[in-house]
């Protein structure tokens, strides 16, 4: 069985930042990878809002540098995933898919977070096309054009009013009658000049072609009756589902699968485990803030580790 001081578990922002503070503390980190180099980060394209590069910077590209920093200063990354930890004594004993066995001191989890798709063929088609489910990330791509938001809650109501900012037009997919969101959020929505409710709506296929991406949405209302919207851009805001079935039952969570964290660190319920990035963080899920949560806990495990 393998020893190492850090395991990290994801390798999006979070993960490697930890990653490249671990390395510099001369903690010798094991990084594995998962089924998602890069993390979620990668379905996207062209970032222009991450520090740093004014011009933005293509997200692949901007993983890959990351990866290959963390490289540099000494992380062991690895491809494969990890397929069971047991969390109920230190060192926690790890099992990774080729069967190798780790024992190790400390554990971060940066699992990440999964974005809820509807399962068409033609929105996987386009994703990263004129598909997405960030409007904050991709949304500045679409000024001036009309846009197709789908879900009915918080989430949906803030994406859309935050599109209308910069789009011309904002169509709200929902299924329901009536949207899930906030009284407050919902007459921000029909507040807004720009953005029109399609209640009891569902989308039946993304149109586009590999040339322009995405170029309209066809919607089919409850009583079966067909409409296409002419739009650039189609953002699902149907919700996220954290990554954490690896530390169920072992870990600490909140009501909607999220690990939870001592406020202000990223201490999970057992010690010597921390949590970094989307898989803690049902709110913010961007890459600055993953960075900058990966940075605390390869600070917290260090201090932990030192200790």
């Amino acid at each position: 069985m393998e020893n190492v001081k850090t395991l990290i578990i994801g390798s999006g922002p979070a993960g490697y930042t930890a990653a490249i503070y671990l390395s510099r503390a001369n903690l010798a980190p094991v990084l594995y990878e998962g089924i998602q180099p890069g993390g979620q980060l990668t379905t996207t394209t062209q970032i222009e809002n991450y520090p740093g590069f004014a011009d933005g910077i293509d997200a692949n590209e901007l993983m890959t540098a990351m990866r290959k920093q963390a490289e540099n200063l000494g992380t062991t990354i690895r491809t494969g995933s990890i397929t069971r930890v047991d969390l109920s004594s230190r060192p926690f004993r790890i099992e990774v898919e080729d069967g190798t066995e780790i024992a190790a001191e400390s554990l971060i989890v940066a699992t990440g977070a999964t974005a809820k798709y509807l399962g068409l063929p033609s929105e996987l088609k386009f994703r990263g096309q004129g598909v997405s489910a960030c409007a904050t990330c991709d949304g500045f791509f679409y000024r001036k054009r009309d846009v197709a938001v789908v879900g009915g809650g918080d989430t949906a109501c803030e994406e859309a009013t935050y599109l209308a900012s910069l789009c011309r037009q904002v169509y709200m997919i929902v299924r329901k009658p009536y949207l899930r969101a906030s009284q407050a959020m919902q007459q921000r929505v029909f507040d807004t000049p720009n953005i029109e409710v399609l209640f009891e709506y569902n989308t039946a296929e993304v149109l586009g072609d590999d040339m322009m991406g995405v170029t309209g949405v066809k919607v089919r209302k409850t009583d079966g009756s067909e409409r296409t919207l002419d739009v650039a851009g189609f953002f699902l805001a149907i919700g996220h589902h954290p990554n954490t079935d690896l530390v169920a039952g072992q870990l600490e969570l909140d009501e909607e699968g999220y690990i939870k964290v001592e406020p202000g660190t990223s201490k999970t319920s057992v010690e010597g485990v921390f949590a970094a990035g989307d898989v803690k963080d049902p709110h913010y899920r961007q890459a600055i803030a993953a960075a900058g949560s990966g940075c605390v806990a390869a600070l917290d495990c260090e201090r932990f580790l030192r200790k």
